[in-house]
């Protein structure tokens, strides 16, 4: 880097030092008012949640975005789409309450058999996890076709490889799965007390028995996939076959 390129890029870092952020008690009602416009048109434009640096860009330098999107919540919250978390992310979403009145106009394309289920929440209270991990917590195999459907509902998805011989692919779930079941964050998971209550616990569990704890980050065991891994290389073993709703051999 020639003289000329490092002190432009240290004038342009001194400028983005200086950039403070703005506290909103100091903008105008006109200000905030065309804040939250803009806010909220980048996110009803946008096709998929976005996290606070996509926002920020759109907004003039040192707004207060996070105290914008808390206003933007506030002003939605007793309406019929509301502003959602998801995970790191906000989305405009259908409020919860009114899931009722919209059901008739939700149209199921398939359903996830009893063999697809099971992954699904082991993947979620267990993540990371591998496929053998998985097996092992089911008691059984899981099939390529189990594992083929989570992918495609943008529910499950590869997280990275375990620091162990073979690096073995890991699971997690994604932005999508906390979207779809209107959870914020995976804390936001049900515990011991509502799965008792669902039906989905026996009351009678062995002492010392507990949820684990998912993390929803790089643990110091996984090395993030590269960016030409699919993961795909651990299933080309396998015949290819299709987890339908009546699978109930797994």
């Amino acid at each position: 880097m020639n003289d000329s390129a490092e002190k432009t890029s240290e004038v342009t870092s001194e400028i983005e030092e200086e950039i403070i952020e703005i506290s909103i008690d100091d903008l105008s009602e006109e200000e905030i008012a065309k804040a939250l416009r803009i806010v909220e048109a980048v996110l009803f434009a946008a096709e998929e949640p976005l996290d606070v640096n996509s926002i920020t860009p759109h907004l003039p330098a040192g707004y207060p975005i996070s105290d914008l999107l808390v206003k933007l919540q506030g002003d939605y919250e007793a309406r019929g789409v509301q502003l959602k978390k998801v995970g790191r992310k906000y989305a405009f979403r259908t409020a919860d309450d009114l899931s009722d009145a919209l059901q008739k106009h939700i149209v199921s394309q398939r359903k996830l058999s009893r063999a697809g289920l099971e992954t699904l929440a082991i993947i979620a209270y267990h993540q990371p996890v591998t496929r053998a991990e998985i097996e092992d917590i089911r008691g059984v195999s899981v099939s390529k076709g189990t594992l083929d459907v989570l992918l495609e509902t943008g529910w499950v998805k590869l997280r990275g490889r375990r620091k162990v011989p073979g690096r073995p692919v890991t699971y997690g779930t994604s932005d999508g799965f906390l979207s779809q079941f209107g959870l914020e964050t995976l804390t936001d998971l049900p515990g011991i007390d509502e799965l008792k209550a669902a039906g989905l616990l026996d009351n009678r569990l062995p002492p010392g028995f507990s949820i684990p704890e998912p993390n929803a980050d790089l643990n110091p065991d996984e090395d993030p996939m590269d960016a030409d891994d699919t993961g795909a290389e651990f299933l080309d073993d396998e015949p290819l076959e299709m987890d339908m709703p009546d699978e109930g051999d797994e």
